[in-house]
């Protein structure tokens, strides 16, 4: 169990990541994306995700950079994480892609790239172009998004290399049981996007109530859910305080009682897209 915001999980590959990073959805290129990575990594975070629909890669490969001088850290200790959109999966439209996204960021490498979304009849050739540039050394870990256990299958019929992630939407209405038991059993990292429901469970009249007897928010004790889950987590968030805020969540632990309430909450509940059901 991580027990500091720069503890790191072991990748089937052997590469270790963060259980805890920033997510920059919607952040804003320009100064919006650039401060929120600059305040996360300054308070501790060593794991940024971004993605080539963001729009910001830029701005966070700019952050990286200037934040790296600022804290006297060296590429090393930090994790960059960015994703091929659907309009540009295939073989030769994700190889271009990838490359697209590495002289945004201004980066040597990038540390994980993910498949966005499995978009039907594409994300096969898709994978196949990630497999190359891993094996070039260009990233250090591939992994999927939004992929579901039918998907997963499929891509491992054919797959070389065995993903290392796959980040999903999941929060304590959406615990997506299946998927996570079924990537443990092969050795996939689960990680959640949107892991506090977009903002849904601030006033929660369970959650709540645990977070006030370890004297902690309703998104802290769902943030420490994940982790206790063997999720790895990235809220999203530009303002400072938030962003301290998200990652105070090493000093408690939820007892086995409070695990189950939460988890209890489950109701297959969706607020993003359906992976089996999109249409971009």
């Amino acid at each position: 169990m991580p027990n500091n915001l720069q503890d790191t999980v072991t990748l089937n590959n052997g590469v270790n990541m963060p259980w805890f990073g920033l997510g920059v959805y919607k952040a804003k290129e320009g100064s919006e994306v650039i401060d929120a990575v600059k305040a996360a990594i300054r308070a501790g975070y060593r794991s940024i995700d971004t993605a080539a629909v963001y729009g910001n890669e830029e701005g966070v490969g700019q952050a990286v950079r200037e934040a790296m001088e600022e804290n006297g850290l060296t590429r090393e200790q930090l994790f960059v994480t960015s994703k091929v959109w659907n309009s540009e999966q295939g073989y030769e439209t994700t190889l271009q892609a990838f490359e697209n996204s590495l002289k945004k960021l201004d980066l040597d490498y990038i540390d994980l790239f993910l498949v966005h979304w499995p978009v039907k009849g594409k994300y096969k050739e898709t994978w196949r172009a990630l497999e190359k540039v891993y094996k070039e050394g260009k990233v250090r870990a591939i992994g999927v998004s939004n992929f579901q256990v039918h998907h997963l299958e499929d891509l491992l019929e054919d797959a070389e290399v065995v993903p290392t992630v796959n980040q999903v939407e999941f929060h304590p209405q959406l615990a997506q049981p299946e998927v996570l038991k079924y990537c443990q059993t092969k050795g996939i990292q689960l990680e959640a996007w949107a892991p506090l429901g977009q903002g849904r469970f601030v006033d929660h009249d369970i959650i709540k109530p645990i977070g006030e007897k370890y004297g902690k928010t309703p998104a802290q004790v769902i943030l420490r859910w994940d982790l206790q889950m063997g999720v790895v987590t990235i809220p999203k968030s530009v303002t400072e305080s938030r962003i301290i805020e998200n990652a105070d969540i090493f000093d408690f632990e939820l007892s086995g009682e409070d695990m189950q309430e939460i988890g209890a909450l489950n109701q297959n509940k969706r607020f993003g897209s359906d992976p089996d059901n999109f249409n971009f």
